[in-house]
């Protein structure tokens, strides 16, 4: 039987901060299990909810994960809690907003393969959004058992971070959740993201119990079609959550300069030391980063994909703010309107 109680829930005294005494007798707390296009569905103490949205809320502004208050009664959510971390991608730069994946995350599984889906510059894009999000990144190899050597692929996953937990598995294995338990306990939300193909919806179903359809993988790119079409919460066996995610091949990064940092933290604690603040890190005298790379203690690839990082962010989060101000300027335009109608 389901344990919805708020502590198995995921509820914590940072939620609790934030209610005020008449919320409290009046609204019931909800975690959103699934968001729809008018309406969303979450679970709560008193049971499986279906609600719509106040005036002022919209979907785009609910996540998978958020802690919501709710009148049961009139099937209303009420408003959405702060969340403790938030998982976003930078796709909606004509909006001005990023583009919610999902809240209130602990661990990010990061899917990939031991095969040619196996690609560092994308596993460094999951690992720059989870570090900016503040969110313990995990990454897990799946395919283990197909190829002649995992253990290869896991020593290159670990050069992608310092401290970081990176497993080889056999989705197909009995013992997926055990490998998994560390992160999957009781109140304990991880998310499953990774591109299509890669095993996520075998992962999923392991850990759950569940028994989602899977999808055959392409021989020429080691790709799949998309099996999770929308983002959901599921209760882990062990007392966790999953939300499973789509495979996203467009992994857009904006306004996260500090996960970038701490993705390459061999690099970002170097560059404090070159002598040009502005240092490009390529011909500068004084470059500490290039000194590096000359005794070998920085892969020359990894500072490329830094850059690269680096510049897709700043065009990102420039594009962002511009988009900002003019959705701003619109609606005073709207505004003033509104008034010289009202003379």
């Amino acid at each position: 039987m389901t344990d919805l109680t708020r502590d198995a829930l995921g509820w914590s005294p940072f939620y609790m901060s934030q209610l005020d005494i008449a919320e409290l007798e009046t609204l019931t707390p909800a975690r959103i299990a699934m968001v729809h296009r008018d309406r969303v569905n979450a679970l709560s103490e008193i049971g499986p909810l279906e609600l719509t949205l106040d005036p002022g809320i919209t979907t785009a502004a609910v996540a998978v994960g958020d802690w919501v208050l709710c009148n049961p009664a009139q099937h209303r959510l009420v408003r959405v809690l702060d969340r403790k971390t938030e998982l976003g991608r930078g796709t909606e730069y004509h909006t001005g907003d990023k583009q919610l994946i999902a809240a209130n995350i602990d661990t990010l599984f990061i899917t990939t393969s031991c095969n040619n889906d196996f690609n560092p510059a994308r596993l460094e894009r999951y690992l720059a959004l989870a570090h900016d999000a503040l969110i313990t990144p995990v990454i897990l190899i799946t395919k283990a058992d197909e190829a002649e050597d995992p253990d290869a692929y896991v020593d290159k996953a670990h050069k992608l971070g310092r401290a970081l937990d990176v497993l080889a598995i056999n989705a197909k294995s009995d013992d997926v959740g055990g490998q998994l338990a560390l992160w999957c306990g009781k109140g304990q939300t991880v998310a499953l993201t990774g591109s299509s193909g890669v095993g996520k919806t075998t992962v999923a179903n392991a850990l759950t119990g569940g028994n989602a359809a899977t999808q055959d993988i392409r021989e020429d790119d080691a790709r799949g079609r998309h099996t999770t079409t929308g983002r959901s919460l599921h209760q882990i066996p062990a007392g966790g959550w999953l939300i499973d995610t789509p495979g996203m091949r467009g992994l857009g990064v904006a306004e996260v300069e500090y996960g970038i940092d701490a993705t390459f933290p061999e690099i970002s604690e170097l560059a404090d030391q070159c002598k040009f603040r502005d240092c490009e890190h390529e011909t500068e005298p004084g470059c500490a980063v290039q000194a590096a790379i000359e005794t070998g203690e920085i892969d020359p690839d990894r500072l490329k994909r830094f850059k690269k990082l680096k510049r897709e962010n700043e065009y990102a989060t420039e594009t962002i703010a511009q988009a900002r101000d003019r959705y701003k300027k619109f609606g005073k335009m709207v505004k003033n309107a509104q008034n010289k109608r009202k003379r």
